[in-house]
């Protein structure tokens, strides 16, 4: 294949990486615990672990993983927010020799007992807020051991003790349950201190994480992470990043900020695994929703690498004690997960003094396939280039290669692609090629420097009258208007065009009206692209991670 973008690469960005470099994860992790062990890892709630000690709390805790006869590759869920306990449980059980089960814990029941059975989870770690969601479908998966930690396990003694009061006594965050053959985290460590953890011989191929992705095209689907993947994507981060990080003044210790949840794929490649192999230290925050508190976080440290989608960076610069923060150490703002509109990158832009930097990939790819330059400064409206040892093909619906600058669906090859979906070969059969390549459901655009532009996903594409409408373009234009604060964009069925465009709008000035909304968007959008109605709305449906779900926006429609 002509990876003709290379010519577009940034200096010092490698063509290809070296993944064999390392066994497994877990001879990535215990590199970084052995040449770190004296920095801080993590931080949350002004408690601070170093490296030596992850590495000491992951040994108890995988020891005592192993003592209760799992066998090597059984899936242990972790479900949890952002606190101290996640990052050593994803060690641990890797460390262990089993794969990591990552679960949003905002699920419902339903599907709870979806990932749980689906995943053949035999042991899982949660935190004791959502116990009671675990209680309730519980008979109904193979899990048999039980870990239930508490918001303080790991704060120390006097402070554990008292945020664990104030959790459960005060603001009332832990709903009754009953897990009767639970073992509290703590428990777990004391025991695992007394037991030796028994290295175990991992491999490329073997799984590392079951990622469950969102479920846009139905039902919940485990994405097979290997070892082989995700350190792949790490060290393809790490060298995508080279330019921002080289910037000077030059820092001896990176700060992360880790606000997107770790059991997200994004967060825990590019904040957890990558900060890892830097030796950074990642700032987690339980609850980012939580602005006010969120920026009260931000300022105790010298950040220099934020990692968010644009709802964050939006909700941070709707908040005027932003602003006021300390910016000087931002050397990388990286944005995925939904598309980075302009708007939000030029005021972000201007109150920091560092652009964001927008990159693509999905759970299937560990997840990172394209990114802009780490230095960029100028906002590109595209996803930018096929990171180091990728190739990136543009495919018409029969599978063939589109000519350059023409639309169709992007397919994606490279060591970081998942081994398919658990369990699922017919689903898996029917995105990967012959030659390798996943093929994405998102349709894009590469231009004669190499660079991607999405143009939508295939089932979010708007039919007005023969002509394809692409909601993100849409969205930009409305996200534009200095009274808006979010919109989505669907496509409603019309009697006389097919399909007409609607738009759901959040304003920022509450006195903006839908005709003046409507009068903008006929200066910036040729006819059949202009919204033919519009809807105010007090807020949007969204994915924990903060990405909006026109997916729920289309069902009300079709349920009204």
């Amino acid at each position: 294949m002509d990876k003709f973008w290379l010519k577009s690469y940034p200096k010092g960005v490698p063509a290809e990486i070296d993944y064999t470099q390392y066994r497994s994860l877990v001879h990535l992790l215990e590199e970084a615990f052995r040449n770190y062990a004296a920095r801080n890892a993590y931080v949350c709630m002004d408690k601070y672990l170093t490296y030596g000690e992850v590495d000491a709390l992951s040994q108890k805790l995988g020891a005592w993983l192993q003592s209760r006869g799992l066998n090597k590759g059984a899936r242990v869920a972790l479900m949890m927010p952002n606190v101290l306990q996640y990052p050593v449980a994803i060690a641990a059980v890797l460390r262990a020799g089993y794969t990591v089960v990552n679960v949003n814990p905002l699920y419902t029941p339903r599907e709870l007992q979806h990932q749980l059975a689906d995943s053949g989870s035999e042991a899982i770690i949660i935190l004791e807020n959502f116990a009671t969601t675990l209680e309730q479908v519980l008979g109904k998966t193979q899990v048999k051991h039980i870990l239930v930690a508490s918001m303080g396990d790991l704060l120390g003694g006097l402070k554990g003790t008292i945020v664990n009061f104030v959790v459960r006594n005060v603001k009332k965050m832990v709903p009754a349950f009953s897990l009767p053959n639970a073992i509290p985290f703590k428990q777990a460590l004391a025991e695992g201190a007394r037991m030796t953890l028994k290295p175990v011989d991992l491999g490329h191929d073997d799984v590392a994480f079951l990622q469950y992705t969102g479920g846009t095209t139905g039902v919940s689907k485990g994405a097979t992470l290997t070892h082989r993947n995700v350190i792949a994507n790490v060290l393809q981060n790490e060298a995508w990043a080279q330019p921002a990080l080289m910037k000077e003044p030059r820092v001896e210790q990176m700060t992360i900020v880790c606000a997107l949840p770790l059991y997200h794929i994004f967060a825990l490649t590019a904040c957890c695994l990558m900060g890892t192999r830097l030796g950074a230290m990642n700032i987690l925050i339980p609850n980012p929703r939580d602005i006010p508190g969120f920026i009260k976080e931000l300022a105790k440290y010298k950040v220099n690498m934020f990692p968010a989608v644009n709802t964050l960076y939006n909700g941070l610069l709707n908040n005027p004690d932003f602003a006021k923060l300390d910016f000087s150490g931002y050397k990388v703002c990286n944005g995925g997960g939904m598309a980075v509109q302009k708007a939000v990158n030029d005021k972000w832009l201007a109150i920091t003094g560092c652009a964001i930097v927008e990159g693509y990939g999905l759970s299937e790819t560990a997840p990172v396939a394209t990114c802009n330059p780490g230095d960029a400064t100028e906002f590109s409206g595209t996803i930018g280039l096929p990171i180091p040892s990728t190739d990136i093909a543009i495919l018409d619906n029969d599978g063939k290669p589109v000519p350059l600058g023409e639309p169709g669906e992007i397919a994606i090859r490279g060591p970081q692609v998942m081994a398919g979906y658990w369990n699922l070969p017919a689903e898996t059969a029917k995105v990967m090629t012959p030659d390798g390549f996943f093929k994405s459901g998102d349709i894009g655009i590469m231009d004669e420097r190499g660079y991607v532009k999405i143009v939508d996903r295939k089932k979010d594409m708007i039919l007005v009258s023969g002509f394809n409408v692409y909601p993100n373009e849409v969205e930009g234009v409305v996200a534009s208007h200095p009274g808006v604060l979010e919109c989505a964009c669907i496509g409603v069925p019309d009697s006389q065009s097919g399909e007409a465009v609607k738009v759901f709008v959040v304003r920022k000035d509450p006195s903006l009206t839908a005709e003046q909304l409507l009068d903008y968007c006929r200066h910036e959008l040729t006819g059949y692209k202009r919204p033919k109605f519009i809807e105010f709305r007090n807020d949007l449906p969204k994915t924990n991670v903060g990405k909006i779900l026109r997916r729920e926006l289309r069902d009300e429609k079709k349920a009204a």
